[in-house]
């Protein structure tokens, strides 16, 4: 049997020519498999949570942690290793103040800085065009949103705790048959990006609202969130904001959409589509972040954040709790690490919620995990909280009840949980992510064959 070698490069070339067909299947193929973990027996299934090892960490005397996560499907076992930066332990927050939302330095510094406003190029213009705007009209040209799109922002102050060393995956995953023959070599940062928001818009997909998404980040686990997003429903999405320390990479973001003839596609797709960036340092982010929040449909929250990334108060209050939203948070993934405040997730499982659609849970509302087990040992924001194993459910679980609702409709003999579809579709819906192995290898397993048929990759005969 010959083994596939996919660099880094071969699997983002690959990633950038699938068509929405692909994703549709990649996706129903990764949640088949995340039902077969969830619901799955040890003797009949191999790919179930009780054959998944749990992952082992080895911490390095140069602030990396180097993962080893041995995971297996119903067709392939796997070992994923990668190496990334240890993201520090921070001192206890006190109050909101220290969260870095509402400090002097980010919200009441005297003295105004110049935003610069970036607007997209008009058809007679070859380049896109930077001007200085006073501060007085920089509030209303960042939190506007209009075409040509406006973005506000103003130069770093200093990095932010995780922003100093790259947090990326770096490693590489190795695929073997259940009789225990390597097939393929791959390497790992690219595929845990692109998995990640595959699994996180699995949920995204059955909202019945998606004009307006905010994203927090704008690395490789935002990009993906987005052109995947964008993928799936298209002409739908009528904004994106995006929220980052770093104006320039999340600049990069909206230029590739506008210009780079990757996204060529998408755009042709949904030619309206309005973005806008605000970076964390501005001195009008809390206000701009709050607005942001409040109108969006779809939150992502993409960033390696060891504090929330805005009080609770912007979803907690009566106001911010008018509308029903998806909010899939997936970069944090170690019990000191959050990107949600606690306190949203405890409003999300109060009694005075009316969702039952945990299998074990006789009251109260749940949230949404790719793991039970591991989001209880290693999610910071589901640890911090307070929640517990009754108050969560697995999304193969979902897709389980999701499955026999189906067949109940097919047969005429029940109304198919319109309760569960109901708050799935227009909801308040939390998903938490760290992270599964058995993820990479279901998604490893079909690009290697997506890249044999496209004779992508690296073929060493007789390995």
């Amino acid at each position: 049997m010959p083994l596939t070698v996919l660099s880094d490069a071969d699997i983002h070339s690959l990633l950038l020519s699938l068509s929405r067909d692909d994703i549709g299947r990649l996706q129903h193929n990764l949640s088949e498999a995340l039902y077969d973990y969830s619901t799955g027996t040890q003797e009949k299934t191999s790919g179930c949570s009780s054959n998944q090892p749990r992952r082992v960490a080895i911490p390095a005397s140069n602030d990396q942690t180097t993962l080893f996560m041995p995971a297996s499907t119903n067709t392939s076992t796997g070992i994923k290793i990668v190496s990334l930066a240890t993201a520090p332990i921070p001192p206890p927050i006190h109050s909101m103040s220290s969260l870095g939302l509402d400090s002097p330095r980010s919200s009441s510094r005297s003295g105004s800085p110049v935003p610069q406003s970036f607007s997209r190029p008009s058809s007679t213009s070859t380049k896109p065009s930077i001007s200085h705007t006073s501060s007085a009209s920089s509030s209303n040209t960042a939190s506007s949103i209009s075409h040509p799109p406006s973005i506000a922002s103003t130069k770093s102050l200093e990095p932010s705790i995780t922003s100093t060393q790259t947090t990326t995956p770096r490693g590489s995953l190795t695929l073997l048959t259940l009789s225990g023959l390597p097939y393929a070599f791959l390497a790992a940062e690219e595929l845990t990006a692109f998995r990640t928001a595959l699994a996180s818009t699995i949920l995204f997909n059955r909202r019945h609202n998606v004009h307006s998404i905010t994203v927090f980040g704008a690395g490789a686990q935002a990009r993906w969130h987005i052109r995947i997003a964008l993928m799936l429903r298209g002409a739908e999405i009528h904004h994106i904001d995006i929220i980052n320390r770093s104006f320039s990479r999340a600049k990069s973001i909206m230029h590739d959409f506008y210009h780079s003839p990757q996204w060529a596609d998408l755009r042709e797709a949904n030619p309206k589509l309005q973005f806008s960036i605000v970076s964390s340092d501005y001195k009008e982010y809390q206000q701009l972040a709050k607005d942001h929040i409040r109108k969006s449909d779809v939150i992502f929250l993409c960033t390696p954040s060891t504090s929330p990334l805005f009080p609770h108060e912007f979803l907690t209050s009566s106001e911010g709790r008018k509308k029903g939203r998806y909010i899939s948070a997936i970069g944090s993934y170690r019990p000191h690490m959050v990107e949600l405040h606690p306190e949203i997730l405890r409003q999300a499982v109060s009694l005075d919620h009316k969702h039952h659609h945990h299998r074990h849970a006789e009251k109260g509302g749940v949230i949404v995990v790719d793991s039970l087990e591991a989001c209880l040992r290693e999610a910071g924001e589901v640890i911090q909280s307070g929640v517990t194993a009754q108050q969560l459910v697995e999304i193969g679980e979902l897709y389980m009840v999701k499955k026999a609702s189906m067949r109940e409709i097919e047969l005429g003999t029940g109304d198919g949980e319109k309760g569960l579809t109901n708050w799935l579709m227009k909801g308040n819906v939390i998903y938490k992510s760290v992270g599964l192995g058995m993820m990479d290898v279901c998604v490893g397993e079909d690009l290697v064959q997506l890249a044999r048929e496209k004779g992508l990759g690296t073929q060493v005969e007789g390995f």
